[in-house]
């Protein structure tokens, strides 16, 4: 039975969340083999769980998963955590409300960032979800530069596009984060099938506050 995506109350409970993330991930396109990288916490935690190095998402197991604090350092688990630890890290130590981050390489919401092109909230799910899409310019994997830009941007945005790379969404626990995620991919999606169609201007007729209202 896949896991019900609330608040998990134990950290063995994250971890059954994010392996379903992982395989949703995959199975959707999202991402390739260990290409992306999820992490979560409980409410007012100082320690976080994320999935280890070379980890492929659709095939992960408890013991994939590292524990590790907001100061950086390894308190158990995987004694390998993945190469973008710095990235969920760094976010959580600016994003109090934030528990979970999923990060994915989504095709179309790659593409259409690279092509110059600002990705389009389309829908009433996309203004409700996604709200705003931060950016990041291109930095190497793993690296101070890509944690630190990401971080900024999300202090203001639940979704951070990262440019040549791939996005991470942030939620108050996973079924959130992973719901914004697979927005901002459709939102991406729907913008790049409007400018096959020509189409440059068109968007959401309200601003995020106003469909929230009417969410």
């Amino acid at each position: 039975m896949r896991p019900r995506m609330r608040q998990a109350e134990t950290v063995e409970g994250l971890v059954e969340q994010l392996i379903d993330v992982g395989d949703t991930v995959v199975r959707r396109g999202f991402a390739l083999a260990s290409g992306g990288n999820l992490s979560a916490r409980l409410p007012g935690s100082e320690e976080f769980v994320v999935t280890g190095k070379g980890t492929w998402l659709d095939r992960l197991e408890p013991g994939d998963f590292t524990v590790m604090n907001l100061d950086g350092k390894i308190v158990g688990g995987n004694p390998d955590p993945s190469s973008e630890w710095k990235l969920h890290q760094r976010t959580y130590r600016v994003r109090e409300d934030a528990n979970a981050i999923v990060h994915m390489h989504p095709q179309h919401a790659v593409l259409v960032d690279a092509l110059g092109h600002e990705i389009r909230l389309l829908t009433l799910d996309h203004a409700v979800y996604v709200r705003s899409v931060g950016r990041t310019d291109f930095h190497p994997n793993g690296s101070d530069e890509l944690a630190d830009s990401a971080a900024e941007q999300a202090r203001e945005h639940n979704c951070v596009l990262l440019a040549h790379h791939g996005c991470s969404a942030l939620g108050e626990d996973v079924g959130m984060a992973l719901r914004r995620a697979m927005n901002l991919e459709e939102a991406a999606t729907a913008t790049y099938r409007a400018l096959l169609l020509g189409d440059r201007t068109t968007g959401f007729p309200m601003s995020p506050d106003e469909a929230i209202q009417h969410a």
